[in-house]
């Protein structure tokens, strides 16, 4: 079983209109994660109606989210990924260390510490 790995289940609402400039942020920021040691998995989920989406992240350990947390991505783009979306609800699967996960709460993150499941 690993009980290393973290995961983030955000969902967006996307802002009216805002579309094509959320969908260029998103672009970015799957390009800027795909260079960083211990990101397993960053997933986006679209709705048909293209209002709301759905990202799925998975990080190797809680070093992978500090490093994730402190890259281009978290700092410059999340930032300007919420002018054109709102944060409608971000779970955290996992435990990351304590400066990690206090830095998620204040994105409104609610955090689910590993507690059972199969050994794999």
């Amino acid at each position: 079983m690993n009980q290393q790995k973290v995961h983030f289940l955000i969902d967006f609402t996307i802002h009216r209109g805002k579309f094509e400039d959320f969908a260029a942020m998103v672009k970015a920021m799957i390009e800027g994660t795909a260079n960083e040691p211990g990101a397993l998995g960053y997933e986006w989920y679209l709705s048909n109606d293209h209002s709301r989406c759905r990202l799925l992240e998975t990080y190797a350990n809680a070093d992978a989210v500090q490093n994730h947390l402190a890259s281009a991505v978290v700092q410059e783009l999340v930032p300007k990924v919420l002018n054109f979306a709102a944060i409608a609800r971000f779970e955290v699967y996992g435990s990351p260390d304590a400066e990690s996960a206090a830095a998620l709460k204040s994105f409104g993150a609610e955090i689910y510490p590993h507690w059972r499941g199969l050994p794999l």
